[in-house]
């Protein structure tokens, strides 16, 4: 399992993580689309953003392998702002390609772009 170095493993002063720190031995957690309602706590949609900011500034619109990425966390964001890289795709796999649609991530949190998020990445570093 590949560990993205520099990474934040967490979003700041909670408990949403962003990676994992070992590969379970029973295999990789599938990845799975989940359904976002309109109704989610404002603290599960800022964790969402941070997710998809510390992505977007880590690989920009690159393929990423799955490596130490939450599953759990990846999941709120696959099949709109994360898509898979390679045919076929192998959600129970650790080497997994993915990366950030840039179209649906900045129709989703146009904030992250704008630069009016405290997540926001800087586009002059990549």
């Amino acid at each position: 399992m590949l560990k993205h170095r520099g990474f934040p493993g967490r979003l700041p002063s909670s408990d949403f993580q962003f990676t994992i720190r070992r590969a379970n031995p029973k295999g990789a957690t599938p990845l799975a689309a989940r359904k976002r309602y309109a109704d989610r706590k404002h603290v599960d949609r800022r964790a969402d953003e941070a997710f998809l900011g510390a992505l977007i500034a880590h690989f920009g619109d690159e393929p990423f392998e799955r490596g130490n990425l939450d599953a759990g966390r990846l999941s709120w964001l696959l099949g709109r702002e994360v898509v898979p890289a390679e045919d076929p795709f192998d959600p129970t796999s650790y080497d997994a390609m993915l990366r950030v649609d840039m179209r649906a991530a900045q129709a989703s949190f146009p904030q992250l772009f704008d630069g009016s998020s405290e997540f926001a990445f800087d586009i002059s570093e990549g």
